[in-house]
């Protein structure tokens, strides 16, 4: 295997739609082993028009004005990407965008990661990979999660690499093979019922703090019936409107106590992964918005039995955007980026579609 440097800039936007991150990342392939260095980073938070269309107003537009906020999308990605170059004067070989996910059904076939390609090669003048989801849902695939072959290939150190953004995911080794699947909504659930009062997020996990537990909302909460699938799967915003939050609003419950339930939840479903993979003395990376909430940390530290390990301030927030412009290394490469041992597709695969000036 050559050795291989590349510098790399990767977009991500979540579903907790808390805005753009853009990380420029160079990577090394020596004998074998890749290593990494963060050149710059950065967040952009969206317009308010834009964060709504994101949000929900995508999902209700017709065809046409699909496909030209598609675009439009595509134009502002290319145009933060445009003044991140200047700004920190990198000089990338590569863009690999992750889009944000109007629709997510990967067992009807359907996916959609709005924020056109080309559109942001256009702005950059940079080659531009995107759409890196869509092979692997053809190849009867989830096209999710995508993050875990940089877990392995970047952050080998930890037994497990958890993620906690509007989804919480998890990546780790087990009998050779990597594994990786969502687990749980957590911020998307939370942001949710936050603005429902006129906040963002809950900050320290301060609300749910000064709640208590529902018992019975807790029971019906884990005993959905996601929760007893094995294998390959991954979540998206239908299955949260049409199963979580109908089961969270039966019963009558305040704000507090709806949320303390929920984050007893989330962690309660983490910590049965774990135990359910036991590593004797693991250690646990926690990257993500998730790892700054105090309260969810707590919880989390006091139901898995493995060290948690929260990294450097830069790691936690533009993780996912780092492992995307790895994607794009991957991809130039001409390497893998999703494994058929994650995401269930017939066969390893490269995905994304290249736009090249």
């Amino acid at each position: 295997m050559e050795n291989f440097k590349i510098t790399s800039i990767g977009l991500m936007s979540g579903t907790s739609l808390d805005g753009l991150d853009v990380c420029c990342t160079t990577f090394n392939r020596i004998d074998g082993k890749w290593t990494f260095h963060i050149d710059a980073a950065r967040g952009y938070g969206y317009p308010e028009d834009m964060k709504w269309k994101l949000g929900i107003g995508a999902q209700q537009m017709s065809a046409l004005e699909f496909v030209t906020f598609h675009s439009e999308y595509g134009k502002f990605l290319g145009e933060r990407v445009r003044e991140f170059i200047e700004e920190f004067g990198v000089n990338p070989d590569i863009i690999a965008s992750h889009g944000h996910t109007i629709f997510h059904e990967p067992h009807k076939r359907i996916m959609y990661q709005i924020g056109d390609g080309a559109a942001i090669a256009a702005e950059t003048r940079v080659p531009t990979v995107s759409d890196f989801r869509r092979l692997d849902i053809m190849l009867g695939g989830e096209g999710a999660p995508l993050v875990p072959i940089g877990d392995r290939l970047l952050f080998g150190d930890y037994d497990y690499c958890l993620n906690i953004g509007g989804f919480s995911n998890i990546s780790f080794e087990n009998a050779g093979v990597r594994c990786a699947f969502d687990i749980s909504p957590v911020n998307y659930v939370i942001n949710h019922y936050m603005r429902q009062i006129g906040e963002e997020f809950d900050r320290d996990g301060l609300t749910a703090r000064s709640g208590k537990v529902h018992a019975p909302l807790l029971d019906a909460l884990n005993n959905m019936p996601f929760y007893t699938l094995t294998g390959p799967k991954s979540l998206g915003r239908e299955w949260v409107e049409k199963e979580v939050y109908p089961l969270i609003e039966s019963f009558d419950l305040s704000l507090n106590d709806r949320l303390c339930t929920f984050y007893e939840h989330a962690a309660m479903q983490i910590a049965k992964i774990v135990k359910m993979y036991p590593k004797p003395g693991a250690k646990m990376l926690i990257t993500g918005g998730g790892a700054f909430n105090v309260y969810l940390i707590e919880r989390i530290k006091a139901l898995c039995e493995c060290e948690v390990a929260i990294p450097e301030r830069q790691i936690i927030e533009f993780k996912e955007a780092l492992i995307f412009a790895f994607l794009g290394a991957l991809y130039m490469a001409d390497e893998p980026s999703c494994l058929s041992s994650v995401t269930g597709a017939a066969v390893d695969n490269i995905g994304g579609m290249l736009f090249k000036i």
